[in-house]
């Protein structure tokens, strides 16, 4: 078992991030191919996913959907690929944050300790978090809607847990950005409707009208019982 496990094809960069990451306590799997990747993932608890886009065989893209649909943990996409178009599908796709190569050893420690800090230590006395049908499981970090578990990225999970734990009050869009991306992050604040819309999709029984998370204009949403 691996606190992180990176895909990476460059050895020699592969091999830096886990250096560096092994120093600051983590136990480090590397997989050369996403066909690796996930056969490790199958068979051993990994806490973060380092996931590279350009690889040989299976892509990053492939193998970040693949493990969105299977594991709870946080994606971490790395590209050499600028833009907005990749990381909207990286996002799409089930990331929970985007890496632009080059970046730095400082840089990726941070995202490293904060999507760990933020997705593992969200500890709190009630331990389920029951509204209407939907269940919050917070030891597990598991989501239930009328029992039938529901796959849920590290921060759409998140920003569930701020929205029913805040049932009937209006949440302001700054608020709920800084809480779960941080005031430091490097991610666009339009990626708080990407969840929140990812969100809908999951739970509501029409997405297209929501009757779970409201939009409050002007201000940003609020979470009703149905």
């Amino acid at each position: 078992m691996a606190d992180i496990l990176i895909i990476e094809d460059n050895m020699e960069l592969s091999d830096l991030m886990k250096d560096f990451l092994q120093l600051e306590g983590y136990s480090v799997y590397v997989a050369s191919s996403g066909e690796d990747g996930l056969n490790y993932l199958a068979e051993s608890a990994v806490k973060l996913l380092l996931l590279d886009i350009m690889l040989p065989g299976l892509d990053g893209f492939a193998v970040c959907r693949i493990a969105r649909e299977k594991y709870n943990l946080p994606i971490l996409i790395m590209s050499a690929r600028h833009g907005d178009e990749n990381k909207i599908i990286g996002l799409d796709l089930g990331a929970d944050d985007y890496l632009e190569k080059p970046f730095s050893v400082d840089l990726l420690i941070a995202k490293v300790k904060a999507h760990l800090r933020r997705s593992y230590d969200m500890s709190n006395t009630k331990q389920l978090l029951v509204e209407g049908d939907m269940i919050i499981d917070r030891i597990s970090m598991k989501v239930y809607k009328r029992n039938e578990p529901l796959v849920m990225t590290a921060k759409e999970y998140e920003l569930l847990v701020l929205l029913m734990s805040n049932k009937g009050k209006a949440l302001r869009k700054e608020w709920l950005f800084e809480q779960v991306w941080g005031v430091d992050s490097f991610s666009e604040p339009s990626t708080l409707t990407v969840h929140i819309n990812k969100l809908r999709d999951k739970i509501e029984n029409n997405p297209k009208e929501p009757r779970r998370i409201i939009t409050v204009w002007g201000v940003g949403y609020k979470y009703e019982t149905v």
